[in-house]
């Protein structure tokens, strides 16, 4: 929701787990909410699972073609489309955002992504991060910084620096990692 209460169009990018009923559940419960929100397949209606096989998908279909996707799904949405990316569509999140510095945010549930120098201050910023597990390939895409917990702190510094916003959400409610055990 933007700051004078309505509502916006987002585009939500999937995991290296392709397209999943959280996603679609997640998108649902957004546009219970009013908003309009399109979930793109970037591996071209291929399936995987579990992470690993996801992984070898991924460099399969290869990074250019899951990021020529998400432009394409973007291609007929207004420039100031809310990015959301999930693990590795923080990753795409990234690929995407420094040619659409209008984004009215960006919402990044489970990673975070590199800052582009396009990021307008002010930008409403939402990661959540949790600590590092070991289902997570930091390299499965060139700009997703793959660096829950600890990484969350250095990247929300960053964002501080490029005058970005982070902001709480009432659909993806903010919660504190879990400490390391």
């Amino acid at each position: 929701m933007r700051h004078d209460g309505t509502m916006v169009r987002v585009a939500l990018f999937h995991s290296v787990l392709v397209l999943r009923p959280v996603e679609l559940l997640a998108a649902e419960r957004l546009r219970r909410a009013g908003h309009e929100v399109v979930t793109p397949d970037l591996f071209g209606g291929e399936t995987a699972a579990p992470l690993d096989q996801g992984f070898r998908l991924l460099d399969r279909v290869g990074w250019a073609a899951v990021a020529r996707r998400a432009r394409q799904a973007l291609s007929g949405m207004p420039d100031d489309t809310v990015l959301a990316g999930v693990p590795t569509g923080a990753g795409v999140v990234a690929e995407v955002w420094p040619q659409r510095p209008a984004a009215a945010g960006v919402l990044l549930p489970h990673a975070t992504a590199g800052l582009p120098g396009s990021a307008r201050p002010g930008l409403r910023v939402q990661p959540h991060a949790a600590n590092r597990t070991t289902s997570h390939r930091p390299s499965a895409s060139p700009r997703c910084t793959g660096r829950p917990g600890r990484g969350a702190s250095t990247w929300r510094s960053s964002a501080t620096r490029a005058s970005a916003t982070s902001t709480p959400s009432p659909h993806f409610p903010t919660t504190t990692p879990p400490r390391p055990s």
